[in-house]
């Protein structure tokens, strides 16, 4: 062999170079389309999720001879008005709150400074500036109103796009309810008939699943507010149906840290009004929350959404840490959705027996009757 030959490169090197150019622009090309359709892909997620999660009222609907467009307007309305109602609620509530609080802080900052120099005598503490701070025209609180009179524009524009967003994902959610069936044939003419068969199942699957995770946080959170709002009315905290609705739409949509986030805004309603009331508000939060764990949440969820516990939580931070409180949201359902097709795809065997596996003997119930004498 020639010197030429050996130095001759390999007809196989052009070809592995130009794909490697070409998979390395494709991935810059992807990532690059990603980031500008993240907002968009996000929507669509949301619009799949409310679509799978109201189809089975839209279905109940349309047998009781509604138009599947009528049944999904009527359905998608009333959760907006719902939606709507809420915001507006919480919003009066925390306005409200907030200017007590700004009325009331220089009050509780006296209050502070007596119990201080009671307690301690040698303390001699002083708080005046604090509190000229607080009521003096150019003061810290005066600042901070101003400040945000002076962001009411740029409040207004982040406020018009997360109303463009929710209308996007309502009109989404809208099509893929109405038109479910006409996409399914059209999925499933480019399947063969036996593929067709299993995308049904799983569509059907999930629209189970998802449906039962609404539900079950649905009346969950029905449960937790009555509770909360008989309570909060009788401890005396203000607006106790508010706070309740509050503590049970987000104690039961926000999974994992849902519960502590719910509990903040009745403590600190409480503490601006009465302090002492928000000891029994802690009290009942965490009652309740025991309540629920033992004994409501497993009745309920055993029939809708069976899904382990540390499943349920080790998929909440998964889905938080993708896409936020939108995918921890999500999270719960999917995984669910999942699991069921692990279910009914996965070959299960026999356990084999060993102290390992082993479970320890159930009680038997005691069947009420007469005792023997």
């Amino acid at each position: 062999m020639d010197a030429a030959s050996r130095q001759r490169m390999p007809s196989w090197v052009p070809r592995a170079i130009a794909l490697f150019w070409l998979g390395f622009l494709l991935v810059v090309l992807g990532r690059w389309l990603l980031g500008r359709l993240e907002t968009l892909l996000v929507m669509l997620l949301v619009s799949l999720f409310l679509s799978l999660a109201l189809e089975p009222a839209v279905n109940r609907l349309v047998g009781r001879g509604w138009r599947r467009g009528s049944a999904t307007g009527a359905v998608l309305s009333g959760l907006v008005v719902a939606a709507l109602g809420f915001i507006a609620v919480m919003g009066t509530l925390l306005v409200d709150q907030v200017a007590t609080l700004i009325d009331k802080a220089p009050d509780y900052v006296t209050k502070v400074q007596d119990w201080v120099n009671n307690t301690f005598p040698n303390a001699n503490v002083d708080f005046k500036d604090i509190v000229d701070n607080l009521t003096k025209e150019n003061g810290t609180v005066q600042r901070w109103a101003s400040s945000l009179a002076n962001n009411t524009l740029k409040l207004s524009a982040t406020a018009l796009g997360l109303l463009l967003q929710v209308f996007s994902i309502g009109l989404f959610t809208f099509y893929l309810v109405a038109q479910g069936p006409k996409l399914r044939r059209v999925i499933c003419s480019l399947l063969r008939p036996e593929r067709q068969a299993h995308v049904l199942r799983a569509w059907e699957v999930a629209i189970d699943k998802t449906g039962g995770y609404l539900y079950s946080r649905a009346l969950l959170a029905l449960v937790s507010s009555l509770f909360h709002g008989v309570a909060f009315w009788i401890v005396g905290v203000p607006y106790p149906a508010a706070l309740a609705l509050w503590v049970g739409l987000v104690s039961q949509f926000l999974p994992v840290i849902g519960t502590y986030l719910a509990g903040v805004l009745p403590l600190f309603v409480a503490l601006v009004n009465e302090p002492v009331k928000a000891v029994w508000v802690f009290a009942l939060v965490v009652v309740y929350q025991q309540i629920e764990n033992y004994l409501l949440a497993p009745r309920i969820t055993a029939r809708t959404m069976e899904l382990n516990p540390a499943l349920a939580f080790g998929a909440a931070i998964a889905g938080a840490a993708i896409l936020g409180p939108v995918g921890a949201v999500l999270a719960l359902p999917t995984a669910a959705t999942l699991q069921a097709f692990a279910g009914l795809y996965v070959t299960r065997h026999d356990v084999v027996d060993s102290h390992l596996t082993a479970e320890p003997p159930r009680r038997p119930k005691r069947r009420p009757g007469r005792r023997r004498a």
